[in-house]
């Protein structure tokens, strides 16, 4: 084997090793998002909190402070709740309330917030139903009056 094909098997070793793409299939099986191959602990904690098919349920996930690493969890329903990481634990806030995720018992407390919040419904559900009653609202106001009893009051 000469020098030039060793640094040529190299070179294929190297891109093989290397050269996989960006938001790359996870351990879990979906298209992982950039805050997810940041913080593999955010996964984890995901996981712990919703199972792992918590995609199904998660819009998106934003990364809103540096210190302490705060992350918010928008859910598909437009609800949000907020992971916290600290240096023993993280902390789940929901709906206002912290779960410190350390204990058994919060964790499951902080299961089923999130249940709670999961079950108000699509925001395509509230819209459809506010729009359906204004437009019911407005053709009952908007009746007029037979052309009779307009010379009769005049």
């Amino acid at each position: 084997m000469t020098a030039e094909e060793l640094k040529e098997k190299i070179k294929v070793v190297v891109r093989q090793v290397y050269g996989k793409p960006k938001g790359a299939i996870s351990n879990y099986g979906e298209t992982a998002s950039d805050e997810l191959t940041k913080f593999p602990e955010l996964k984890d904690i995901l996981v712990k909190l919703m199972t792992a098919d918590f995609k199904v349920f998660v819009d998106s996930i934003d990364w809103v402070a540096p210190k302490p690493t705060t992350f918010r969890i928008n859910l598909k329903n437009g609800q949000t709740f907020y992971l916290i990481y600290t240096t023993k634990s993280w902390i789940a806030q929901i709906e206002g309330k912290k779960y410190y995720l350390l204990n058994i018992n919060e964790l499951q407390n902080g299961t089923n917030a999130i249940s709670r919040i999961l079950r108000y419904g699509t925001k395509e559900e509230a819209t459809e139903t506010k729009t359906e009653t204004t437009t019911t609202a407005t053709e009952k106001t908007t009746e007029t009056p037979p052309a009779g009893e307009e010379t009769a009051a005049a």
